[in-house]
Order: C-alpha cells, then sequence, then structure tokens
C-alpha cells in the first residue's frame, strides 16, 4: 500500500484568528476528505496519516471523528498540551481510540526554542510511552539542538521529524542543517518525513533545488527510516499533488519506492503491516 504520511482537513470556522490568513487564497478555504480522495485514487494512494493542525483536543476530536467515517485515515497524529498538570490523563483517554498513533506539539509557533528539552515534559512522555504513541517533531533548523537533547532522553520514544525540519531552502542554506540533521540520524528512535520541502523553496520550486535537500535525508536516514508524506492541502501553495509525489519518486531509487511510500509509515505508525508491506 502507498500511503500519505502527512496530510490536513480543517474548516475555518474552527480556525478563527489562526492559519491560514486570507491572503494564502489557495488555502484559506474548507478542505475535508472529498476533497482530497478522487486525487488519492488517481495518485494510487491507499491511506494516509492525518495530522493536526490546531493546537487544541477540540482539534484532534474532530479528526478523530473523520477516521471512524472514512477509512482511507489510517492513523490520526494529535495534540495535547504536553506540559499541562493533567496531560497524562488525556493522553490515556486519547488513545484509547485505535486510530490515534501520534501527538504533536507546534514546536514552530512556540516563542521558546528550547521548550521540548524540558524534564517537565517527561510525565506526558511516560504515559505516550504506556500507550505505545509516537512523536511528530514539527520543527524548524533552530529547533535542532533542542531536540537532539529530547531524542537522547528518550531514547526508547519513535521520532520522527517533520517535513524534513524546514531547511531553509529558499535562501540555499544546507550545511549547518544536514550537520545539526546528522546528529539526529545518529539516534536509531529518530525518523524523518519526505514532505514539505517544496513550501520551503520559495521561488525555486523545481527538482535540482530540492534534491540536495531529499538526497541529503535519504542519505542520513537511509531508506528504512524515510516517509514520504505530501503535506496537503499546505502544498497548494507550491505545487500539485501529483507532481511532487512524481518528484519524490525521481528522488528516491525505484528499489525503495516500496519503503518510503508506505511500508515505512505502515511501520512507525504501526498500522497494521510488516516489513513487505504485507497485513499482520
Amino acid at each position: 500500500m502507498r500511503i500519505d504520511a502527512h496530510q490536513h482537513f480543517w474548516l475555518m470556522r474552527n480556525r478563527e484568528g489562526q492559519w491560514p490568513p486570507p491572503d494564502l487564497a489557495e488555502i484559506h478555504r474548507d478542505f475535508m476528505p472529498h476533497d482530497l480522495e478522487s486525487t488519492l485514487q488517481a495518485c494510487g494512494i491507499g491511506g494516509t496519516i492525518l495530522v493536526q493542525s490546531l493546537p487544541t483536543m477540540d482539534d484532534t476530536g474532530f479528526m478523530l471523528e473523520l477516521a471512524d467515517r472514512h477509512s482511507f485515515i489510517l492513523g490520526i497524529v494529535g495534540w495535547v498540551d504536553l506540559k499541562a498538570s493533567d496531560a497524562a490523563s488525556h493522553i490515556t483517554r486519547l488513545a484509547a481510540h485505535p486510530k490515534l498513533k501520534s501527538l504533536r506539539p507546534m514546536l514552530q509557533d512556540i516563542a521558546d526554542v528550547d521548550w521540548i528539552d524540558d524534564p517537565r515534559l517527561d510525565p506526558a512522555i511516560a504515559a505516550m510511552k504506556n500507550v505505545d504513541l509516537r512523536f511528530d517533531a514539527l520543527v524548524m533548523p533552530q529547533h535542532l539542538r533542542a531536540l537532539t537533547a529530547f531524542a537522547e532522553r528518550h531514547p526508547d520514544l519513535p521520532i520522527v521529524i517533520d517535513h524534513g525540519a524546514k531547511p531553509r531552502i529558499a535562501a540555499g542554506e544546507i550545511r549547518p542543517w544536514r550537520e545539526a540533521m546528522g546528529g539526529l540520524a545518529a539516534l536509531p528512535n529518530v525518523h524523518c518525513k519526505l514532505s514539505g520541502l517544496l513550501t520551503e523553496a520559495g521561488e525555486r520550486r523545481d527538482a535540482a533545488a530540492i534534491r540536495p535537500y531529499a538526497d541529503a535525508l535519504l542519505e542520513l536516514f537511509g531508506p528504512e527510516r524515510l516517509i514520504w508524506g505530501s503535506d496537503w492541502p499546505v502544498l497548494r501553495l507550491a505545487g500539485d499533488y501529483a507532481d511532487w509525489l512524481a518528484m519524490c519518486q525521481d528522488f528516491v531509487p525505484t528499489r525503495h519506492h516500496d519503503a518510503v511510500f508506505g511500508t515505512n509509515a505502515g511501520l512507525f505508525y504501526k498500522l497494521g503491516m510488516n516489513r513487505s508491506g504485507e497485513a499482520i
């Protein structure tokens, strides 16, 4: 099965005062399952991971309700305030839903770049481990030092870095990002998503601009810890779903397509498949 390991749905009535702003006309509207299903079918994508886009448990509940109604939604990445005193109880409650697979604090929007490197998260992380949840890291290059410290402190927590940590492709910066990502890739519990790169490219939205970053991720994390995602509908700001998929399929050697475009997501998010992509 081909899996899109990173996409979003939202209703604008739930996002008053939140991103996206009206000037981002391509995505300033509702996006629901019926808007994506035909594209998934046309591209041969059999299922998706639906990811939170608001720092609220209401958003998590909204996604879980969608997952109950749409079988192509294989898993949910939700949100809990991991530093709240009652975080552990919320995590345990939400994890009773079989499609909740991971949690994601919106680190990119938190002013303190060291927020994640804090022992105050330990009770929530312990609760996540107890119910076998994963951790999605929505980070930018400035967060990678703190994320590395967090990942080292929790070596038994499966972590995936969303969007390759959003390298500054538009500015052509690669060396500091690559060095920091290399430190994370050396930790066996850390995985990475081949997603979101097109929207970081500014006006340089072509394969030649993206390839050095995609090549670095494949080299650092290898074909068994790299996971493809579309970041739809945010992707619409920079390109087309089928074109992004085709670009990534060109970046990744054909012999690794089954892993990067399906099996790795199934294994990381525990979607009930083995390394051969077969249901278990």
